[in-house]
């Protein structure tokens, strides 16, 4: 078997498997990489239990030959060469692995021992890929990476008729992003980690969705990916929502963001850096105290509704996670001191609890 591929090509299949693939583990088959030959390319697979990828990579090959080698010393291997074009080439059970002088020879695994990997090719619903990345992208942060309970360590996604949404929450914040996506739609729960990956693979494209029990299948024109979900019942989150909105102001979120991260430098660590709103007027002005000393920042916005002046104090850390996905204008929107405030831009949505004044 002789194969002729880029270095660049085939780095970039390898970097991707190496985020699934673990480099160390009590099953050491699961440490390599599984290579399917065949006259048009390559196709990568791998498996953490939790999480299997298979990617394609474009190739001219002689001969295929499917073999397996260990997965993080291979992509090493690869990073590693010189020159643009790699050679591969595999002598009884040894992969040569040639590129401008260099030349490697690694030994390969036994093809039956690895764990089988079923992707399959029905498709219950199709999405846009990218936007089912940046929707993925966006909640990603209100996940909970400590929750006891297992639903708040994973991003919800939700059929709604003609939209589909993201949502995630670690029980002091939500942020949820609808998009364009109609078909055969269900309700699941991603692990927050897994989506991880999906965002990097994700693309340009459309995203074909299988549902299994308790596991998601995600096909691109490159890579296949299976999550397995997790079980139990999401929160009712469309309860902390407020319905009463008694004051809103807009501004550009970068203004805002810029302006909470210049007085957060002084918000007390110990307090859940807690940053003061006073919004009053058209103008809000931020106030942050710690140990050694106090900021104040004020911004000029536009302010509307039914009371004319509002305080109230967030984490600092929670507002900046609910700024980052938000591009132009944010409005948000105040149903009293000690309920919970929305950030708002387009179809994106963040709920913050307020800390008490």
């Amino acid at each position: 078997m002789q194969i002729r591929v880029t270095r660049k090509a085939l780095s970039e299949g390898l970097a991707l498997m190496e985020r699934v693939i673990p480099s160390r583990s009590s099953n050491p088959l699961l440490t390599t990489l599984k290579v399917d030959v065949t006259d048009a390319g390559l196709t990568l697979s791998g498996t953490n239990l939790e999480l299997d990828l298979s990617c394609f990579v474009p190739a001219e090959v002689r001969n295929p030959q499917p073999f397996i080698v260990p997965a993080h010393l291979f992509a090493q291997v690869v990073r590693n060469l010189g020159g643009e074009l790699v050679e591969l080439e595999r002598t009884g059970q040894e992969i040569t692995v040639r590129a401008s002088g260099s030349d490697f020879k690694l030994q390969t695994g036994d093809l039956g021992a690895f764990p089988p990997l079923r992707f399959p090719d029905e498709t219950h619903l199709s999405l846009d890929a990218a936007e089912l990345a940046r929707a993925l992208g966006s909640v990603r942060y209100a996940a909970s990476n400590e929750a006891f309970q297992a639903v708040f360590r994973g991003i919800k996604l939700e059929h709604r008729g003609d939209l589909v949404r993201a949502v995630a929450s670690d029980g002091y914040r939500v942020a949820l992003r609808d998009f364009p996506g109609s078909g055969d739609g269900r309700t699941l729960i991603i692990p927050a980690r897994s989506a991880d990956e999906l965002v990097r693979v994700l693309k340009d494209g459309q995203a074909r969705l299988t549902y299994g029990p308790g596991l998601l299948t995600v096909t691109t024109d490159r890579v296949r990916m299976n999550v397995k979900l997790l079980d139990g019942d999401f929160p009712d989150y469309e309860r902390v929502i407020p319905r009463e909105i008694k004051l809103q102001f807009t501004v550009p979120a970068s203004v805002l963001q810029d302006a909470v991260s210049r007085v957060a430098v002084l918000a007390d660590k110990n307090a859940n850096n807690r940053v003061e709103f006073l919004v009053s007027g058209g103008t809000v002005r931020l106030t942050a105290e710690g140990d050694y000393g106090r900021g104040h920042d004020t911004l000029a916005v536009e302010q509307s509704g039914s009371q004319p002046a509002m305080s109230l104090a967030f984490n600092a850390r929670h507002v900046l996670d609910a700024l980052a996905p938000i591009e132009g204008d944010v409005q948000v929107s105040l149903s009293g001191s000690t309920t919970p405030a929305i950030f708002q831009s387009g179809d994106y949505q963040a709920v913050l609890v307020t800390l008490r004044v």
